[in-house]
């Protein structure tokens, strides 16, 4: 399994996940959003370059033109409900992709919060054999919701190519999903920052808060 860490490359989405973690910043949910999408638009761009391609003959108003174009059958999926405008960047950029959606949640089984579990519950998938899935979560902290809302995906068909997206990630996530994915071919976890720790409630830090907060508004 192939992990790219995009804070140990000189890219522009530094700065957009700079950005999400201020603070001040933070305040501004349009905002928050946009860079939710911004990082999403940056992501699918890179994972463009992986894609197989083949020269296809088009017709202009004066003679034909060939272009390389991506052969891979998409399906971006993404996990409720922080997911929605990070999805959407990835959606920008491939604009003839399926689409396929799954809600996860977290709940404690303690009453410290300590033991964190994660229940799968609407799906809404196209038929997803052979093709080339983009699993799109802004947060990866236990790896749960990411292993789940996959095997949820699987039950409509095996995907020939996996993509786990995420903007920070945990390192015991980093792993965690190292280990439930060690025997499948062909799957990259692509994640703008891994920060090194969870504390005690399986909250990331130095993190960013809770994305599904910033994005959409407090719940109750």
């Amino acid at each position: 399994m192939k992990v790219v860490n995009f804070a140990k490359q000189n890219t522009i989405i530094n700065q957009y996940v700079a950005e999400l973690r201020d603070v001040n910043i933070q305040k501004d949910r349009a905002r928050f959003r946009y860079n939710l999408a911004r990082i999403g638009q940056m992501m699918a761009y890179e994972i463009s370059k992986t894609l197989q391609y083949s020269n296809k003959t088009i017709q202009t108003p004066l003679a034909t033109a060939t272009a390389s174009t991506p052969d891979d059958q998409i399906v971006l999926g993404t996990i409720f409900r922080a997911g929605f405008p990070f999805h959407q960047g990835f959606l920008d950029v491939f604009d003839h992709a399926g689409n396929a959606f799954v809600s996860a949640y977290r709940y404690y089984k303690d009453k410290e919060c300590k033991n964190v579990g994660v229940k799968i519950g609407y799906i809404a998938t196209p038929d997803l054999t052979g093709k080339t899935l983009i699993i799109a979560d802004p947060i990866l902290a236990t790896g749960g919701s990411f292993e789940l809302g996959y095997h949820a995906f699987s039950t409509k068909g095996v995907p020939a190519t996996l993509h786990l997206c995420s903007i920070i990630a945990a390192q015991k996530g980093v792993d965690n999903i190292k280990k439930a994915f060690a025997d499948f071919d062909n799957v990259t976890l692509w994640c703008a920052a891994i920060d090194p720790e969870l504390n005690e409630h399986c909250y990331i830090v130095p993190g960013l808060g809770d994305a599904g907060d910033l994005a959409y508004g407090e719940k109750l």
